[in-house]
């Protein structure tokens, strides 16, 4: 929490642009079992911005998550401090950082204000009545990160953004089945409701420690959706070059994997969190550097 607290108060004075970087790259590395984003494969020049970033989304939904207070008003500040990085002179340490970043490969201001969207909608909204409107919060709170990757990476495509959709809303939703235990403690359920009622589910199943079949059926039929969504995105890595077709592959096979764990695990991510191990990514990235052809991934 004191990582927060430091993230969440606004210097008296703007760091230098060396000590914003520094502090972002502190952020990555306190993270760093979660930072896919960047591979030993991104060129050195680029890893700066590939963690500015990061560094936002990182503060962004660390606000979203865990900063004690009034979350809306914090995410309102750190909203002005996204319009001072455009417009002004920013003083949060992430936006001294992710300005350069901004400047120099002409990022829309609107696809960081939808990350910072989507976490007033976790503050605001619980439930989830459609699949369609928990797709319209993946559109907020996933897909953007893509598109600003595909972005600093020089590419400027509707189709390829189309394919980065898929492949973000695909993970996106593979980490809602993988955290369904997390996301009920926090008071979130993501599983839409229409879907809960189809299948028999209730939040008294959720609250359990041990799915039962209803919910298992469930989960199978959600996981099955995820399939499809990264089986679409796959595409993406033949129009991508170099260290990106590596990156790209590694989100989807990783995610990949994580459905395939859940499927072991009997459908039941209320016992247990499905992660891959440390030996699992090492093996994941080996395989990654051969020209596998992905669509074979699928079920493997």
């Amino acid at each position: 929490m004191d990582h927060l607290k430091k993230l969440i108060t606004l210097p008296a004075t703007p760091p230098s642009f060396a000590k914003a970087q520094q502090i972002c790259a502190e952020l990555a590395g306190s993270h760093y079992e979660n930072f896919t984003l960047v591979s030993y494969l991104v060129p050195h020049k680029m890893r700066s911005h590939i963690v500015a970033l990061y560094a936002f989304c990182r503060v962004v939904d660390d606000i979203g998550d865990e900063a004690p207070g009034n979350r809306l008003a914090l995410l309102d500040r750190f909203g002005e401090e996204l319009r001072n990085a455009y417009r002004g002179a920013p003083r949060h340490p992430v936006m001294v950082a992710l300005q350069k970043t901004i400047e120099q490969f002409n990022l829309p201001e609107e696809l960081f204000c939808r990350l910072i969207e989507a976490n007033r909608i976790d503050q605001q909204k619980t439930r989830y009545l459609t699949f369609s409107e928990l797709l319209d919060y993946c559109d907020h709170s996933a897909n953007p990160v893509g598109r600003l990757f595909l972005m600093i990476f020089g590419y400027q495509n509707e189709k390829l953004f189309s394919l980065s959709d898929s492949t973000c809303t695909g993970l996106q939703l593979t980490n809602f089945w993988q955290d369904l235990r997390r996301d009920f403690d926090m008071g979130r359920v993501y599983l839409p409701q229409q879907d809960m009622e189809r299948f028999g589910v209730t939040e008294e199943d959720l609250s359990r420690n041990v799915a039962n079949d209803s919910l298992r059926e469930l989960l199978h039929f959600q996981v099955e959706r995820a399939r499809d969504y990264l089986a679409s995105g796959l595409p993406l890595i033949d129009h991508v070059r170099g260290h990106l077709r590596v990156d790209i592959a590694l989100f989807s096979r990783g995610g990949l994997a994580i459905l395939d764990k859940i499927e072991r695990a009997g459908y039941d991510t209320l016992q247990m969190r499905p992660t891959l191990s440390k030996q699992q990514k090492i093996r994941l990235f080996v395989l990654t550097l051969f020209p596998w052809r992905w669509k074979r991934w699928i079920g493997n």
